[in-house]
């Protein structure tokens, strides 16, 4: 029985945004549909303090390699078609086999 995990770092900047309240806001209106339609875990691990930038961190687990693969490229998608200019993401697909040794 094989395990996977997809570890993505979301860098992203909200060159409209001008305080920490409207970036919270952009930021819980992502993390919610991130986590709540696409099932992966999210945290902010980045530029806490800065208004218009943003480092996030997510993980998606799954039996297969392929299903996992597909639910990062859903991601992926959905974060480039909300901020097309604006964002970069950096990806890694391991089997808890690598991880664990």
């Amino acid at each position: 029985m094989g395990a996977y995990v997809a570890l993505l770092t979301i860098d992203l900047h909200f060159p409209d945004v001008g305080s920490l309240k409207g970036k919270r806001k952009e930021l819980q209106s992502v993390k919610a549909r991130l986590h709540q339609k696409l099932g992966a875990s999210v945290a902010e691990v980045g530029h806490q303090d800065i208004w218009q930038r943003s480092t996030l961190g997510a993980a998606l687990v799954s039996g297969s390699m392929t299903l996992v693969e597909h639910e990062a490229d859903a991601v992926e998608r959905y974060l480039y078609d909300r901020y097309p200019e604006t964002v970069s993401i950096e990806r890694t697909v391991v089997s808890f086999d690598e991880v664990s040794g």
